[in-house]
């Protein structure tokens, strides 16, 4: 996904386009592929946070990988972040 992301920045950012339809800023194509990201982040941490309550309400100890599980899927808008800062 990463390199899809990469491959549609680097396409905008190339100077002159030979087809009819207008080149898309920059910017346009950052906060795409960084909202396409946080929406992905968003829909997966949509049933992980589901089941890691229904695990912390039968068993506390469970409280530290339901946090961990559920803050796992952010580190796709951090690194869609980091691409885009670094094309």
């Amino acid at each position: 996904m990463i390199e899809t992301i990469a491959l549609v920045v680097n396409a905008v950012l190339q100077e002159g386009t030979t087809g009819a339809a207008p080149a898309i800023p920059a910017s346009a194509a950052a906060a795409l592929a960084v909202g396409l990201a946080a929406l992905g982040s968003g829909y997966a941490e949509r049933g992980i946070g589901a089941a890691a309550v229904g695990a912390i309400a039968e068993d506390d100890s469970m409280f530290g990988r339901g946090l961990i599980l559920t803050v796992l899927p952010e580190t796709l808008v951090i690194l869609a972040l980091v691409v885009v800062f670094v094309v």
